[in-house]
C-alpha cells in the first residue's frame, strides 16, 4: 500500500477577534482568505485561512477567525511536486474544523451562534494557489 501524499498534522485557532457589538443584525455575509507557506526543508505546508463576517449591508467585521494548519508531505517533496488536489482537499480538510469552531466559540457567548453550514470551498482553490510562498 501507498503511502498518502499528504496529511494533516496539526492545526490551531491563532487569532480569534470577535466584537457582538458591531453585529447590526442576523443576516451575515461570511468570507474565506487562504493562504499558504511550502517550507521544502521540512516537507511542510503551513495552510492559513482567515474567517471573517460582516453583518446586513455593514462593510465592518464583526468576526474574525485564523486558523493555521500544518500538512506534511512525504520526505524530498519540492514545491512543484504538491499534487494539484492538495490545494483543493487541504481547504476541504481542515473546514470541518473551522466550522466547528465557530459555532463553540459563538455558542458559548450566549447569543444566537454563527452556525455555517455544510460549504463547497473549491472555489478557494485558485485563490490558495496565488496565495502560496516558499521558505
Amino acid at each position: 500500500m501507498n503511502k498518502a501524499a499528504f496529511y494533516l498534522d496539526n492545526y490551531r485557532f491563532e487569532k480569534i477577534n470577535i466584537d457582538f457589538s458591531k453585529q447590526t443584525s442576523n443576516d451575515i455575509d461570511i468570507s474565506f482568505d487562504p493562504k499558504g507557506i511550502f517550507n521544502k526543508q521540512s516537507s511542510e505546508f503551513k495552510l492559513i485561512i482567515l474567517f471573517s463576517s460582516k453583518s446586513g449591508k455593514s462593510e465592518q467585521k464583526f468576526a474574525e477567525i485564523e486558523c493555521h494548519s500544518i500538512f506534511k508531505f512525504e520526505e524530498n517533496t519540492n514545491f512543484e511536486d504538491i499534487p494539484t488536489y492538495f490545494y483543493r482537499n487541504s481547504i476541504a480538510i481542515i473546514f470541518p474544523y473551522i466550522r466547528a469552531f465557530i459555532s463553540s466559540v459563538t455558542l458559548q457567548a450566549n447569543i444566537p451562534p454563527i452556525v455555517l453550514p455544510t460549504l463547497n470551498l473549491s472555489s478557494l482553490e485558485t485563490p490558495l494557489k496565488e496565495n502560496t510562498t516558499q521558505n
